[in-house]
């Protein structure tokens, strides 16, 4: 069997089979779900695309795509749909990320704690920026992706969670509601982040981070969004700018052992450590900008304390963190 070796007459084949049959009865006969992402738009009425395009198989290969043998994404159902003429929408756009909820946040806090409506000169600026944020990339989206009216929305949700609003909230997430908490607890450092992302979009910095595996970031606790922090964990591993704070330490004969906990790669693991140390990018994520990184600004640290230092928002410098050590309990 050819698989999207359908015609434009074998889907209306198919759409029939559904009319005649009812939608539920038309999946349950052939075994497919609902549509969970996108839909057949055709003569006023929306079908379930993945069974439709396995279903014209049948009128062309002589046997029905089973559900397993084919997706009902851009690259099956939707691709041969489209070939034949036929509209095919997505249902849903993508949840709302942090670093999109973060800059709503800062619109709807700079509005008084109250949300805007679609009209709105800000919140049309802030829809264009949003979707060129590069959160969604490869994720299917809708039409409406992010549009005023989306926007709006959402600053309506955020609006609605305050602590002091009195009147009916709408359906805020639970996104909607830790963004507030952090701004809230830090309206300057939260609305400087937003204003940092909102720059990066502007001037395109961010589509010159390297790709970031998110499950890289897990251990990550950073408030101020997944774009800075990527940008943060980027100049943290940039080995040209740890080779150069590395070389200036040794220059002034020091020793490379943790700013934090002393400890020292060489000392314990012997060749094996000489050499070895992490950096750390000691600037919060909501100062740092697009100037260049200062040797002052990076700490070398050891990967304990560096991992310690990322775990909880607001990160702890390296001598608030040398601060928080215990005394070693001695060796038995």
């Amino acid at each position: 069997m050819r698989k999207g070796a359908i015609t434009r007459e074998a889907v209306l084949k198919a759409l029939d089979e559904c009319d005649r049959m009812g939608r539920l009865a038309f999946l349950e006969a052939y075994g497919f779900k609902e549509a969970q992402s996108y839909v057949l738009l055709y003569d006023g009425r929306e079908y379930d695309s993945k069974a439709i395009a396995g279903v014209a198989h049948k009128y062309t290969e002589g046997r029905p795509l089973t559900a397993d043998e084919f997706s009902g994404g851009r690259n099956h159902a939707v691709a041969w749909l489209k070939r034949e003429g036929f509209h095919v929408r997505l249902i849903r756009n993508p949840d709302w990320s942090r670093d999109e909820v973060i800059l709503v946040c800062d619109l709807v806090m700079k509005n008084e704690w109250k949300g805007l409506d679609a009209g709105v000169p800000q919140v049309q600026d802030l829809s264009r920026l949003l979707q060129v944020l590069p959160d969604h990339q490869g994720v299917p989206r809708s039409e409406t992706f992010r549009n005023p009216n989306g926007v709006a929305r959402k600053s309506f949700d955020i609006a609605t969670q305050h602590p002091e609003y009195t009147g009916k909230r709408t359906n805020g997430g639970a996104t909607d509601r830790a963004v507030l908490a952090e701004f809230l607890a830090r309206p300057a450092e939260m609305s400087a982040a937003a204003q940092h992302i909102r720059e990066s979009l502007e001037t395109g910095s961010f589509r010159d981070l390297p790709p970031a595996d998110d499950s890289d970031l897990d251990d990550y606790s950073a408030p101020e969004g997944r774009l800075l922090l990527r940008r943060h964990v980027a100049r943290e591993r940039d080995r040209k700018l740890r080779q150069k704070k590395i070389d200036s330490v040794v220059r002034q004969g020091l020793s490379l052992v943790c700013e934090v906990c002393d400890f020292d790669f060489e000392a314990v693991y012997g060749d094996r450590g000489a050499g070895y140390i992490e950096c750390h990018h000691v600037v919060p994520l909501h100062v740092a900008g697009e100037g260049r990184t200062k040797l002052s600004d990076l700490a070398l640290i050891c990967s304990n304390c560096h991992r310690m230092i990322h775990r909880r928002a607001p990160w702890p410098t390296p001598v608030e963190l040398r601060g928080l050590l215990r005394p070693r309990r001695p060796a038995i």
